[in-house]
């Protein structure tokens, strides 16, 4: 009977602790909230507006509380994505997400349209539309489909061991040569469209070199594209004969000068004597001449300014003179007389005639 009892004890023992393992999975999914979550699944957002108490925050086990918490608001947002409908992509299952409903601020503004380019504007101007290619194209010589661009392209002539002449160019000209270099060219000019429209979209201007292709060349641009095409030779224009009356180009600075590196070394010795004396000099060195001259411009700026201050205030006065004793009026001042020589001078009023020129 012991025996039988003691098994019977082992098998309860062992019912309850199923029962508990059960409650206790069945706890790890299931969340009771007084109030329910709002819950933003588009942006993976659960807002909790239960209210918290602060003797939670503010005893010793405040980290298990938060850490409580925010794993039961997980488990709930995470039981909402499991609502919605799933799929299988290979091995795994994905859950598509609905359209956010919280507004996000942003860290940057948004981007700005990027402008159109002057082809752009020019064909919405005149209405063309862009047509779509396709990739590969018929080569009548390989007769076979090629690619339109690129390696192996459609009708490459640049793999002919034999090219005919023209008429009008010159026998001796290499026509390989020529036909390298009009490509070189064509590269250089699509380059240049693309800075130059990188340039208008940021509102800069195009560093020119030389003469950029623009609709009407200045003055200016004439003469540094002048100055550039003779610096571009290998002695850097040293030999290069100017223009009769050419003028230097403006902005191109000056060419820094240094000592040489081997030679006479004098001059260099007596330049660093002279700066380790001005250091060890307890007083400045001052230039006498020079500084007599500064002083004597000041004060010829100084006097030249008091004069016309004062010449200012004479010609105030003799304007007012003017306004206070008009020619035909009465009182101390009257109209102004001419002497002989034509210096005016001042007369007695005389019933309105001209007062008579005095004496010299």
């Amino acid at each position: 009977m012991s025996n039988m009892a003691t098994a019977s004890c082992n098998v309860d023992e062992l019912l309850a602790q199923a029962e508990r393992d059960e409650a206790e999975k069945l706890r790890s999914i299931a969340v009771d909230k007084e109030l329910e979550l709002e819950f933003d699944l588009g942006n993976l957002l659960a807002c909790d507006k239960n209210r918290l108490e602060t003797r939670d925050f503010t005893g010793e086990e405040k980290h298990d509380f938060l850490r409580s918490l925010a794993r039961d608001n997980t488990q709930l947002l995470i039981n909402e994505l499991w609502k919605l409908p799933t799929e299988r992509i290979q091995e795994a299952v994905v859950a598509k997400l609905p359209e956010p409903t919280t507004p996000l601020p942003r860290e940057k503004p948004p981007p700005r349209p990027r402008p159109p380019t002057k082809w752009e504007q020019f064909a919405k101007l005149k209405g063309i539309q862009k047509k779509k290619k396709t990739n590969l194209v018929w080569d009548e010589t390989a007769k076979e489909w090629r690619r339109r661009w690129g390696y192996k392209r459609a009708k490459d002539n640049t793999n002919e061991w034999l090219i005919e002449v023209p008429q009008t160019a010159d026998p001796n000209e290499d026509q390989f040569v020529k036909r390298i270099t009009a490509k070189k060219e064509r590269v250089a000019k699509n380059e240049l469209n693309r800075l130059r429209n990188i340039a208008r979209a940021q509102k800069l201007k195009v560093p020119g070199m030389g003469l950029t292709p623009v609709s009407r060349q200045s003055k200016d641009d004439l003469v540094r594209a002048a100055s550039v095409a003779r610096t571009s030779t290998a002695s850097v224009g040293k030999f290069q004969e100017r223009l009769p009356k050419e003028k230097p180009a403006k902005g191109t600075g000056k060419r820094r000068k240094f000592q040489p590196v081997i030679g006479d070394f004098s001059a260099e010795k007596d330049k660093q004597l002279e700066l380790l004396k001005m250091m060890e000099s307890k007083r400045p060195k001052l230039n006498v001449t020079k500084a007599v001259n500064k002083q004597m411009r000041e004060d010829d700026r100084e006097e030249a300014a008091a004069r016309n201050s004062k010449r200012g205030k004479q010609a105030g006065r003799k304007g007012r003179r003017d306004n206070a004793a008009p020619g035909k009026g009465k009182g101390k001042m009257g109209a102004r007389g001419k002497k002989a020589g034509g210096k005016p001078q001042r007369g007695k009023p005389s019933g309105g005639k001209k007062s008579k020129p005095g004496k010299r």
